[in-house]
């Protein structure tokens, strides 16, 4: 079908607005881009989107020397060896070390995920601008040259042509020969692409292989443990798990080995508990927002309807209701964390190696090998573990997976329709107004105005639309039966991928042609017959001229993203929500807390993004070449925005290590290939014959070449330490010989629920005064202390009363525990990012702080937080810190500050392998005095709140303590807890400390 025959001229003037009602929107579904005014938009776009950037861009340098809280929060809250570059005051003081910051820097302040996501956003820069001197230079004068102008002339209105010049949609007959020229680009591009992901693939493994080397990954327990699933009920013992791991491969050594267990409803008591301790919160927040003048009427709520038969579904106190709640659970969770033992082992466990040579060769040689049908792979970090998942069967799994993808499938599905009509009526204001009468009044008497709106409000809106997706996605991947948050986020990004260029792309781009087409064929059949109606269709004529109108809106929409990029470094969303919140609402003291931590960077939403981004370009890069240089843009903007974001405000919740970009190369594989399918039906659709198009093949099978010899070479470098490792004789003559008796495996891949403190409720420190006529309950602090499954029970110590434990303090002491009072100076993340309930969120994995979590101490070769994870308060509670920490702290200062003449003052809570030595020998130097908000015992107060000599009788009222404390009866009505022994009198043998401990 010739480009200047009277088919393409049908097709562009299809008269619509002589039909009415149903005709006319059916008639609209076939040709929804006709418009006359893309080039106003095109221009308003480009105007916008550039003038909002720059005034954001300068109203972030004008205000960010006076909010470091929220520009720079990780100079403050990062030790030494993660703190970022120093800025300056000045305005553009930010410019400089953003600029200055090569990659092994980045790779030290941020980590490896943001260095590589850097890199991967720098190599589609450098990409793109290659491409764009192909597109500018070659391809958009061949098309301008080779255009038929009074086939133009004939067919658009307007602006329209400023586009359709741009495109190979009205090449001349005598100009034919100049698609060749489309030909040839398209293998340059695949070169050029192909030799970019080469390239950065073994600058990737360079990376990879000097994280390896890291004395933060060398002294860490999850790079020597191996996590073993699936396995049999007969191997669920430790000894269960060395058996497997033997068949693999015979090591130097054997591990130290935990298998799983069952915990039984424990997690989900505990996030019931978590979630009446924040409506508790708000609930005294909003109540106590004036504590001077109290509302007359206390709050009132609906119990959930679990416990509703006691109070016949009445509103009840909202007070009263949330504190006997968090009560009752927290007794229900002290008492399941007492219950498990070892009699009840799930399908999972894990393996922990003296070497990290030995972990890596035996779960190199596991991919092949499952002994007794288990799966033996490299553990994750303990906190990036989902728990919820690993006791699935590889059968539950599987079906999961399908469920999880049929969802995914009918989701896709479900958007076409309003993916359609935002195509069809909101890309093209017209086309409303065409079927609007109402609306139609307005747009012919104001048409550059709603060329405006249109390049505005269609792309706006479905970004809008989007933001939910990524929530949708993680759910279904949890679902899914995930074990790891990190496969989760590649799920995610690769899932939110391909939903994007399914229905944002290929339904979007060609939805209106295969409708015109199918409508074409089913109207014509009856004459001509089927196959001659299909024929006679011009399918490619029509996909050209459909591709070449939706090319228009594609080159505004990636214009926008500037704007986008702008939006991210100024943090406006963070910034108006909050001042929202702070002005109209009651936050609480956890709220306002949170406010202040470093916000998580979100991978798998900006790996979809740029990855579609790309795609979006490479497919119309022969078609309207402008979109090249526009994508070049982006990323040249958007690199040193994020630049700036990931070295001074975003934090990577969970460390991987570099394993997302492996999803990142094969998605720009397949980008390119979808790309060459585009480009071969633009040169049909063109050209009326097949003989260019067999020349566009072999670049495909050169991509796929690229793929495979990439994983051939660089994959087991980049995942494994080693593939084999040296056996020494004498080792495996003896091999207990090096076992590790105090690497306590078991307690730091524990499931968290059995050692995480619960938290406490917080009020802020202006309403202490009222807290006594508010609150008419008390909470009892039965604080039980399970730290995994080691083998030594600990009691925290009182702060208030030397010589006795939380346990056994008087109870006017245990009153003031019943909340956590929080003055206004301690409303920081400074104060509380050691705490676990923060940390877990916010803090990342601890490595920014200087306080990597499964980090091997050097005195025990145990990880830290094996001996729990202290904030301002007790560190082995069953709950937070204590409501009068600062107090206490004070009080006890004199007893664990270090002297001022110490060489190691401030370094008391870095570990050596993060220490500066430059700065050991001076007082004033370094950031490690900001960090001793809460110590780790197993550097410092192992006797904080221990008795005085002498003092070793209980004093009045332990007693009755004493038996509440131990034994069942603490969730039973009376009893001493032991069936059917005798129960003693109160004052049988109470003489001191061999009473305690005949007792138990």
């Amino acid at each position: 079908m010739g480009s200047t025959g009277g088919t393409g001229a049908e097709f562009s003037r299809v008269r619509c607005d002589d039909l009415s009602g149903t005709e006319q929107l059916l008639c609209r579904l076939q040709d929804p881009y006709s418009g006359n005014f893309h080039a106003d938009a095109f221009w308003a776009s480009l105007g916008t989107s550039i003038a909002f950037m720059l005034v954001i861009t300068l109203t972030f340098s004008l205000i960010r020397p006076r909010n470091t809280i929220v520009y720079a929060p990780k100079v403050k809250y990062a030790d030494e060896k993660h703190a970022p570059p120093t800025i300056g005051k000045g305005m553009f003081d930010w410019v400089r070390p953003v600029m200055g910051a090569k990659e092994a820097l980045l790779v030290e302040k941020t980590g490896l995920d943001a260095a590589i996501f850097l890199r991967f956003t720098r190599m589609l820069r450098n990409m793109f601008l290659i491409l764009s001197i192909i597109g500018v230079a070659v391809l958009l004068p061949a098309n301008i040259i080779s255009a038929d102008r009074e086939a133009i002339k004939a067919t658009t209105r307007g602006g329209q042509s400023f586009f359709v010049t741009m495109t190979p949609q009205y090449v001349s007959r005598k100009h034919k020969a100049s698609l060749w020229v489309h030909v040839m680009s398209v293998w340059v591009i695949n070169l050029v692409v192909a030799f970019f992901l080469w390239r950065n693939y073994g600058a990737v493994v360079r990376l990879r292989r000097q994280y390896f080397d890291s004395p933060e990954y060398l002294m860490s327990l999850h790079s020597r443990t191996l996590m073993v699933t699936d396995i049999p009920p007969a191997d669920r013992t430790d000894e269960g798990i060395l058996r497997l791991t033997d068949q693999i491969e015979h090591t130097a050594a054997l591990p130290r080995a935990a298998i799983g267990r069952n915990v039984k409803e424990l997690p989900d008591m505990i996030e019931e508990y978590d979630e009446a301790v924040r409506e508790l919160e708000s609930v005294l927040a909003k109540y106590l927002k004036n504590p001077d003048r109290l509302p007359a009427k206390r709050p009132t709520m609906r119990a959930s309807k679990k416990y509703r038969a006691n109070n016949g579904g009445d509103k009840v106190d909202s007070i009263d209701y949330l504190t006997s709640r968090i009560r009752e659970l927290e007794i229900e969770i002290n008492h399941v964390r007492e219950s498990v033992d070892k009699r009840n082992a799930m399908p999972f466990g894990f393996a922990s190696y003296e070497r990290i040579e030995d972990a890596h060769t035996v779960a190199f040689a596991a991919q092949k090998k499952h002994p007794q049908g288990t799966t033996i792979r490299l553990a994750p970090r303990p906190n990036d573990l989902i728990w919820q998942n690993l006791p699935l069967s590889k059968k539950q799994r599987s079906w999961r997976r399908v469920w999880n993808n049929f969802w995914i499938v009918i989701l896709t599905l479900v958007w076409i329709a309003p993916n359609a009509l935002i195509a069809i009526f909101l890309s093209n204001l017209g086309n409303l107004a065409s079927i609007w009468p109402g609306f139609r009044h307005t747009f012919d008497e104001n048409q550059k105005f709603w060329s405006a709106v249109q390049g505005i409000a269609s792309p706006a809106l479905t970004s809008l639309i989007y933001l939910i997706l990524p929530i949708i996605f993680r759910r279904l991947s949890i679902r899914g039966g995930d074990t790891t948050k990190t496969s989760r986020e590649r799920h995610v990004a690769t899932k939110l991928y391909a939903f994007f260029v399914f229905n944002n792309l290929i339904i979007f781009s060609i939805f209106s042609v295969v409708y015109g087409f199918v409508a074409a064929v089913i109207k014509n059949r009856e004459k001509e017959g089927a196959w001659d109606a299909v024929v006679q269709g011009a399918f490619f004529w029509k996909l050209l001229v459909g591709l070449s109108s939706v090319s228009y809106f594609w080159v505004i929409w990636l214009l926008q993203r500037q704007l986008g990029a702008a939006a991210d470094l100024a943090q406006m969303i963070n910034l108006v929500w909050t001042w929202f919140c702070r002005t109209f609402m009651a936050p609480t003291p956890r709220q306002e807390i949170e406010w202040t931590a470093p916000p998580p960077f979100d991978y798998a939403v900006y790996y979809n993004y740029f990855l579609f981004y790309a795609t979006v370009a490479l497919c119309f890069s022969t078609l309207q070449p402008l979109v090249l240089p526009i994508t070049a843009l982006y990323f040249a903007v958007d690199y040193w925005l994020k630049k700036y974001l990931l070295l001074y405000v975003l934090i990577t919740k969970n460390e991987s290590g570099g394993q997302h970009w492996r999803i990142l190369f094969n998605r720009m594989i397949f980008a390119v290939c979808l790309a060459n399918v585009v480009m071969g039906l633009v040169i049909r659709g063109a050209d009326e014959g097949w003989f260019k198009v067999f020349f566009m093949i072999p670049p495909a099978f050169l991509m796929l070449a690229v793929k495979w010899y990439c994983a051939k070479t660089f994959d087991g470098q980049m995942l494994y330490y080693t593939k084999a490792t040296l056996k020494d004789p004498e080792n495996l003559a003896e091999p207990g010989k090096k076992l590790r008796k105090n690497d306590r495996i078991a307690s730091r891949f524990g499931h968290p629920a059995l050692y995480k403190p619960l938290m406490t409720p917080m009020v802020h420190a202006k309403a202490r005064h009222v807290l006594s006529q508010v609150y008419r309950g008390r909470l009892d602090d039965d604080r039980a202390s399970t730290t995994g499954y080691s083998d030594i029970a600990l009691d925290p110590m009182s702060h208030a009363n030397p010589g006795k434990t939380a346990r056994f303090a008087p109870v006017p002491h245990k009153q003031k525990d019943m909340f956590e009072v929080v003055p206004e100076s301690r409303l920081d993340f400074q104060h509380f990012m050691n705490r676990a309930e923060f940390a877990d969120a916010l803090g990342g994995n601890g490595e920014l702080y200087g306080r990597p979590d499964d980090l091997v101490s050097e005195r025990s070769s145990t990880p830290r937080s094996f001996l729990g994870r202290s904030g301002s308060g007790s560190g082995n509670s069953s709950r937070a810190s204590s409501p009068a920490s600062s107090e206490r702290e004070r009080s006890t200062s004199a007893h664990r500050r270090v002297g001022s003449g110490s060489p190691y003052r401030g370094l008391g809570d870095v570990h050596p392998a993060h220490r500066d030595p430059s700065s050991q020998g001076d007082l004033g130097r370094g950031r490690g005095m900001m960090y001793q908000t809460g110590g780790n015992e197993s550097e410092s107060q192992l006797l904080q709140g221990a008795q005085e000599v002498g003092r070793s009788t209980p004093e009045e009222g332990e007693v009755a303590v004493a038996r509440e404390a131990y034994g069942l009866d603490r969730w039973r009505t009376g009893g001493s807890g032991y069936v059917g022994l005798p129960e003693r009198e109160a004052d049988d043998g109470i003489t001191g400390y061999d009473y305690y401990r005949g007792r138990r």
